[in-house]
């Protein structure tokens, strides 16, 4: 992308990420590469450590006017630990993580986390990686953990529904559930990525459930221009 082709609202957008991930303590941005075209956000360059590559994308899905994030930054471990050492400490923390199953196993392969094994509740799927993503050295982690659930709830859709009622952070009247044997399916629109996540997770909650297919759709308030100026805020 050069810089001829960015429209005002694309570099206003990019300063926004730029200045959040300035703002966020979690992210190292002193080698991120930011760009962005037509509500997508690049990150490019280098971090190091992986909690802190996902630290970055949370933080630019927090900033209005993001659609969608491409995150390409590399992770440079400052110093290289063994795949035998990651594994160890692996084993222990899946061991130590309360809601992960004895059967949920760990391959390490320079520096890359394979998460395999079965679990009940699609929740219970981010708990193997949060548990390993924060161990020092990692260097990315692939989640092939399979949602098998025990036995089929009743109004699961209902129940979905009421939840993502409930959840201060949405506002679910523009969010439609689709439930399909053990797949829901969420399409509308909400105002920003922050939110679209937070409507995934709320549905993935729910009992009975394998899988979510997330169709919503970043629509960003139309109210709201990214050429104000942040300094005259009050």
């Amino acid at each position: 992308m050069t810089t001829a082709t960015l429209t005002g609202s694309d570099v206003r957008l990019r300063d926004a990420v730029i200045r959040q991930l300035d703002w966020d303590p979690d992210v190292d941005d002193s080698a991120i590469g930011v760009s962005a075209k037509g509500g997508v956000v690049t990150l490019t360059g280098f971090i190091d450590t992986y909690t802190g590559k996902l630290a970055a994308e949370r933080a630019v899905k927090h900033v209005r006017g993001v659609r969608a994030v491409a995150n390409d930054i590399i992770v440079r471990v400052k110093v290289d630990r063994t795949d035998a050492d990651i594994a160890a400490d692996a084993a222990r923390a899946l061991r130590l993580r309360p809601g992960v199953p004895d059967n949920v196993q760990a391959a390490v392969h320079n520096g890359h986390v394979t998460l395999t094994g079965t679990v009940e509740w699609l929740l219970q799927k981010s708990y193997p990686e949060e548990a390993v993503r924060h161990i020092r050295g990692v260097r990315g982690v692939a989640n092939y953990i399979d949602v098998s659930p025990k036995t089929t709830q009743r109004d699961v859709r209902r129940r979905i529904v009421q939840a993502l009622h409930r959840n201060a952070d949405l506002d679910a009247r523009h969010i439609a559930v689709g439930v399909s044997d053990d797949i829901v399916t969420l399409s509308g629109t909400v105002a920003s990525w922050s939110k679209r996540d937070t409507a995934e997770r709320a549905a993935g909650s729910a009992p009975g459930i394998r899988r979510v297919d997330n169709q919503i759709i970043v629509e960003p308030p139309a109210r709201y221009e990214l050429d104000g100026d942040e300094d005259e805020l009050c």
